[in-house]
């Protein structure tokens, strides 16, 4: 990657600073640790408050950081360095807090082409630590706690599913978290199910490599809402096809951006129950003190307040913070995706009303299995034609019907009717080994041969 010299310049904007510091050694040497300690508070007097126990991340007064200004980006990096330096001694496994002046040196100063033009967040692939990653922008919702960002951001580094990308390390500056992610090769399942250049194809084009990836995402969102989380139940909020990356050549399926709505405030954290040996079998209710939701975060008509849902993926009852029944709705949606191949909504012109007219996927999936609500004897026959066309009719239809009534479990307007994702994944897994034994029973036989030759 060609780098500017402005990339060169800023990637250690305190070279003069540590110059200066040799030579006060050299003068003094009884106290060089003061005399450091001295210039980095007036380099930055905000950092002299870095020993309180709260950080205004979501609308603090640090400096972040602006193209082309040096002092901006140098006191950026200060803050950054300064302010997490506590946490690096505390997370366990060797979290990398990474420098902001890593994260521009790393992306050309920013300027280094988008990893992604869909994702609504900036995003850079490149290079951290001999590591290649993807570093996504994000902006702190609310202000949080350095024991907050402490737990959050340990327990999410300690957690490891192989359906869920992990997050390697972060850094902050001013009003926003840089993330950096493993970068994992794949398409996205939106651009899999639904090619632009070429609607009729598709490399998921068997049964099996898509009830493998309703098995991975399964089994990777009930790790996230009941494993993961040490105190707490974490919720993902992201939860949609662009966000869920499929590797091949076995068709796995990992999830992306695991962390990043709570790491910054877009989540009602929920307590976890757990059940306490030692008072005698007793179940408790535990709950972290820096996790309980925010009373004064609603709908708001301010677009700098607003939290947004993803259209076709949002909950009825969502009003700006996830949760995990959120995250329940969102994936039945992505489950009915996977299953007819459609966009979560369509808009069809209708020529004799001469406007647009909206098509759910949660609509359809409900007649192709509920039908009018006459005679059942019809839904494989309905379900035949809403199950993507692509799979060419090559499906057991029994597991399809099955998988489709959980989908619509999921997506139930009441959030109290919705399964857990516990319950969700123990069946999917169930199905997943009804499909292969389907598999195995299909096979075309090996003791003859064919010939599709014109005879």
């Amino acid at each position: 990657m060609c780098r500017t010299k402005m990339a060169v310049d800023a990637a250690d904007p305190n070279i003069t600073r540590r110059r200066s510091s040799r030579r006060a050694q050299t003068t003094t040497p009884e106290t060089p640790t003061r005399s450091s300690s001295k210039s980095e508070t007036r380099l930055h007097p905000s950092t002299s408050n870095v020993t309180s126990s709260s950080y205004s991340y979501g609308g603090g007064t640090s400096s972040s950081y602006r193209l082309g200004s040096s002092i901006a980006t140098a006191e950026a990096s200060v803050s950054s360095r300064t302010s997490l330096s506590s946490l690096r001694n505390s997370l366990p496994e060797n979290t990398h807090i990474y420098d902001f002046s890593e994260i521009r040196s790393a992306t050309n100063n920013f300027l280094a082409k988008r990893f992604s033009s869909s994702s609504s967040s900036p995003s850079w692939r490149c290079s951290l630590r001999g590591k290649e990653v993807v570093v996504f922008q994000r902006k702190f919702r609310r202000s949080i706690q350095e024991s907050e960002l402490r737990e959050k951001l340990s327990v999410i580094y300690r957690s490891h599913h192989m359906s869920i990308i992990k997050l390697l390390g972060a850094s902050i500056s001013g009003d926003y978290i840089y993330l950096a992610y493993d970068f994992m090769p794949g398409g996205n399942l939106a651009d899999c199910l639904r090619n632009k250049r070429n609607p009729e194809f598709t490399v998921l084009s068997t049964w099996m490599s898509r009830m493998q990836i309703a098995t991975d995402l399964s089994s990777g969102l009930d790790y996230i809402h009941n494993n993961a989380g040490l105190k707490i139940n974490l919720v993902h909020k992201y939860v949609k096809s662009s966000s869920v990356i499929v590797t091949e050549p076995s068709f796995n399926a990992k999830i992306c951006h695991f962390g990043t709505a709570e790491l910054c405030g877009e989540t009602v954290i929920e307590p976890k129950i757990v059940k306490d040996d030692k008072r005698s079998g007793e179940i408790q209710e535990v709950v972290s003190p820096e996790s309980s939701p925010p009373t004064n975060l609603t709908r708001s008509n301010s677009r700098a307040l607003q939290f947004e849902g993803v259209k076709g993926y949002m909950a009825p009852e969502f009003r700006g913070l996830a949760t995990q029944k959120s995250d329940i709705y969102a994936f039945g949606v992505v489950i009915l995706e996977l299953l007819s191949g459609e966009e979560p909504v369509k808009y069809k012109f209708d020529k004799e009303k001469g406007n647009h007219v909206k098509t759910s996927i949660v609509d359809t999936a409900k007649f192709a299995v509920e039908g009018d609500g006459g005679d059942d004897s019809e839904v494989e026959w309905r379900l035949r034609r809403w199950v993507d066309r692509r799979l060419k009719d090559s499906f057991p239809v029994t597991v399809v019907e099955k998988l489709t009534r959980i989908a619509l479990d999921c997506v139930d307007e009441d959030p109290n009717k919705r399964p857990n994702m516990s319950r969700v994944a123990g069946k999917i897994s169930k199905l997943y080994l009804d499909s292969r034994k389907w598999a195995d029973t299909i096979q075309v036989p090996t003791d003859f041969t064919s010939s599709f030759a014109p005879r």
